[in-house]
């Protein structure tokens, strides 16, 4: 694909028309209400909550791309001036609300962007979307995939969220007297709350910001702004803290539930105090850093390890509820698609791993493939576009695409500046380390 015709997530280069897979703020940097670049394909619910997220935005850019659709675009070379056809279809990518992936085909092949997304082989919803996927496919190969590779590391290992999200209910449950307060970005986790709600037949209490979001998703119900109406709090990130649970146990008993598949990991304050865990996880799904796979624990195991929670701290527990693809479901996913060359879309990491690495033998690449004029390999990457060539032409194709650099996946954290990443959590033992908001800590 020619340079200047689509970006995907990326909105400071020019190009004819732009794609959204979802709302987080890592995939909107350089988009504002001020947009006037050009058209912006989404999903429903995307375009449905773009008047909170951009208010003022002209909505006449907004081009909706109903779920499983295929749509074609035409498009203008910028190399011949002449008209080409590219053709697309959102697919499901069950990671937050509006979250879509993209199959783009056309002269340069079959290329399939994922955003971020999670691939539960189990659900009703996850099959839903792969059978979604395959009749997109057609049974076709993906030439080229950009893939979700936050946890592309054997050490990563998730439930399912239907099974966390029953811990969770057990956590809240065993703690009746007290107040519970749960972390969440400003979109995702609606199942999880709603489980919540449903299960324990309470309301959650949400900021105006969230209850407006929630009203816009068709919950009109199940969620307040008032207080007194309910013990369980949905609070943002950048108000969940250590100093934070202190001060809300000291008025009455609180604890607090972070739902991610970070590694969450810290020293105890009191290193002689047994009440307090060396890790918030509830499972061992750490990740070390290092490509020496451990002996796997089977699925059984785990979900048998989450009955007993350990505590991050005296009043927080952590559970594995990712919104992100765990490494056996990247495996499962790369094994459906079988795609002939991939990259990661998160390339800049302090523990970054191709995913050629560990899934080398799973993509299709063969000697013939590699003769075929029509199939991609990769040239360099310059910048953060990456340039695709094919055999049979000395025009190089390019996608403008996101590089989810390590500025965005760390944060500094409180006032003692400490460092929080994707793969690891430099530990302190200093009160009031702050957790802040940052999106995709999911």
């Amino acid at each position: 694909m020619e340079k200047g015709m689509i970006s995907v997530d990326r909105w400071s280069e020019s190009s004819q028309v732009y794609f959204l897979t979802h709302l987080h703020a890592d995939h909107t940097k350089g988009l504002s209400s001020n947009w006037n670049r050009g058209p912006i394909f989404c999903s429903p619910i995307t375009a449905k909550l773009f008047p909170v997220k951009f208010p003022g935005l002209r909505l006449s850019l907004i081009r909706v791309l109903e779920i499983g659709s295929l749509y074609s675009l035409p498009l203008v070379s910028p190399s011949t001036g002449s008209q080409t056809i590219i053709q697309v279809t959102a697919i499901d990518a069950h990671h937050c609300p509006g979250a879509v992936m993209y199959l783009f085909r056309g002269e340069f092949g079959c290329m399939l962007f994922t955003g971020d997304f999670r691939w539960e082989g189990t659900t009703e919803r996850a099959l839903i979307g792969k059978s979604m996927l395959l009749n997109a496919l057609g049974g076709e190969k993906v030439d080229f995939l950009y893939l979700d590779n936050t946890y592309c590391n054997p050490s990563y290992s998730f439930p399912p969220r239907e099974v966390v999200a029953q811990q969770v209910v057990k956590i809240i449950a065993s703690h009746p007297e007290h107040d519970v307060i749960i972390a969440i970005n400003t979109l995702g986790k609606e199942d999880l709350l709603l489980h919540i709600s449903r299960t324990l037949n309470t309301k959650i209490w949400v900021w105006p910001e969230r209850l407006q979001i929630m009203h816009l998703l068709g919950f009109h119900d199940i969620f307040t702004t008032k207080t007194s109406l309910t013990r369980v709090r949905a609070v943002p990130f950048y108000s969940f803290s250590i100093n934070t649970l202190e001060e809300l146990n000291s008025i009455r008993p609180t604890i607090g539930i972070m739902p991610s598949g970070l590694p969450w990991v810290v020293r105890p304050l009191d290193e002689n105090d047994p009440s307090l865990g060396s890790s918030l996880s509830t499972h061992q799904h750490i990740s070390n850093c290092n490509t020496n796979r451990k002996d796997q624990v089977n699925r059984n195991q785990q979900i048998e390890e989450l009955s007993s929670v350990r505590k991050f701290h005296q009043y927080i527990y952590t559970v594995p509820y990712s919104d992100h693809s765990c490494f056996d479901e990247l495996q499962d996913f790369i094994k459906l698609v079988q795609p002939l060359n991939m990259r990661g879309i998160v390339s800049s990491s302090s523990c970054y791993i191709d995913p050629l690495y560990y899934f080398r033998d799973l993509h299709g690449q063969n000697e013939s493939a590699k003769q075929s004029s029509n199939k991609f390999q990769q040239r360099k990457i310059n910048g953060n576009v990456e340039k695709l060539e094919t055999k049979s032409s000395n025009v190089c194709h390019t996608i403008h695409m996101p590089v989810k650099s390590e500025r965005t996946r760390k944060a500094k954290a409180g006032y003692l500046g400490v460092h929080m990443s994707k793969v690891s959590i430099l530990r302190r033992r200093s009160r009031g380390v702050k957790i802040v908001e940052i999106d995709g800590v999911d």
